[in-house]
C-alpha cells in the first residue's frame, strides 16, 4: 500500500518553479529520506502534500485522502516536524502535549496516557513539569517530535528535524525518530541534506534538485541507476611499484571494479608482482557517492531555483 502519492505535482512562484512534474509514491511503513541541498523543493513538496499550498499543475495524495481537497483530513491523520521547534514557551512539557492533544479532540486520559508515552519514550519524562522555555534546543526539538506524535498519526513529514543541532543531540533525535516508526509503522518522509544521518534511519531516498526528482529507490536501486562503481583500496609500502591502473587517495591506492568478484584476482596479481600489502579492502558506494552524483548532474539541467 501507498501511504504517499504525487503525480506530475508543480508549483509555481511568479517566474520561479518551486517544484517541476514530481512524481513520488512511498510505500507505507517506510522511512524515506528526501534529499537535496538548501533550495531544491524540499518544503515546497511537504506544503503540497499537506495541502498548505495549492499545485499549480498536478495532484497528490497522502493516505488515499487528496492534499488539495482533503487536506483537514489529512492533518487530522499527519504529523509535521520543521526544523524550528514548535512548543509554547510558557508551557511544560507535559502542558504543551495535553494543549496540543486537545486540539486533535482526542479524550483527556487518553491525551494524558500518549504524552507520558511519549514523554518517557523521548527521554523528558524528569522534565515534564519544566517550562518549555527552559529547554535546550535537542530538548525543544524531542518535544515538538512528541507535539507531532500525540494523535498517533499514520504519517510522519519531517521537514530538516535535526538543523542546528549539535552531532550528539541530532544523532539522538534521529535514533528516537527510527525507533517510533519502527515501534508504531508510522509512514515517515524526512526532508534532509545530512545525509549521513538519513544513511542510517531510512530505508527507501528521492534525491531533488532544483525543483526536479533525480532519482528514487533504495541505494541500491540508485547506485545501479548511478552507474557508481566499487573501488578497491590499499595500503602499501611506500616503495611499492604499483600498476599503472592504480591511482593515489591519501595513503591508499585505488581502482575501481566493475564487480567485486574482481578483488581476488587483484590482489593476487599484486602479491604476485612483489607488492607488499599492509590493509585491503572493497570500499563500497555511498549515499553520499551517489547523491552528489545525481545532483552534479542535475544541477546544469535546469535554470530555475525553488524559493523554498
Amino acid at each position: 500500500m501507498d501511504a504517499i502519492q504525487a503525480a506530475n505535482l508543480t508549483k509555481k512562484f511568479e517566474s520561479v518553479v518551486a517544484l517541476s512534474g514530481l512524481d513520488l509514491t512511498v510505500k507505507a511503513g517506510s522511512v524515506t529520506g528526501y534529499l537535496g541541498p538548501n533550495g531544491s523543493g524540499k518544503t515546497t513538496t511537504v506544503k503540497l502534500l499537506t495541502g498548505l499550498l495549492q499545485p499549480t499543475v498536478g495532484d497528490s495524495t497522502v493516505l488515499g485522502l487528496s492534499s488539495s481537497k482533503e487536506s483537514e483530513k489529512i492533518h487530522a491523520q499527519t504529523g509535521v516536524l520543521t526544523e524550528t521547534a514548535s512548543c509554547y514557551r510558557h508551557l511544560s512539557a507535559l502542558e504543551n502535549l495535553q494543549f496540543f492533544g486537545a486540539l486533535f479532540g482526542l479524550p483527556a486520559a487518553q491525551v494524558r496516557a500518549r504524552a507520558d508515552y511519549l514523554l518517557k519514550k523521548l527521554d523528558l519524562w524528569e522534565v515534564r513539569n519544566r517550562k518549555a522555555g527552559t529547554f535546550s534546543t535537542g530538548m525543544k526539538q524531542r518535544l515538538s517530535l512528541a507535539r507531532a506524535l500525540i494523535h498517533s498519526p499514520k504519517v510522519l513529514f519531517l521537514d530538516e528535524p535535526t538543523s542546528g543541532l549539535d552531532p550528539e543531540s541530532a544523532a539522538g533525535v534521529n535514533r528516537m525518530i527510527a525507533d517510533m516508526a519502527c515501534a508504531e509503522g508510522v509512514t515517515v518522509l524526512l526532508c534532509t541534506h545530512q545525509l549521513r544521518y538519513a544513511a542510517d534511519i531510512c530505508d527507501t531516498f528521492a534525491i531533488l534538485d532544483r525543483g526536479r526528482l533525480q532519482a528514487s529507490g533504495t541505494l541500491e536501486d540508485l547506485v545501479a541507476a548511478a552507474g557508481v562503481r566499487p573501488v578497491a583500496s590499499f595500503r602499501v609500502a611506500q616503495d611499492a611499484v604499483l600498476p599503472e591502473d592504480l591511482t593515489q587517495n591519501g595513503e591508499c591506492w585505488e581502482k575501481d571494479l566493475d564487480s567485486e568478484a574482481e578483488m581476488p584476482a587483484l590482489v593476487t596479481a599484486l602479491v604476485s608482482a612483489g607488492v607488499s600489502i599492509y590493509e585491503a579492502r572493497i570500499r563500497r558506494p555511498s549515499l553520499e557517492d551517489v547523491y552528489f552524483t545525481f545532483v552534479q548532474e542535475g544541477g546544469g539541467k535546469e535554470a530555475d531555483r525553488d524559493a523554498s
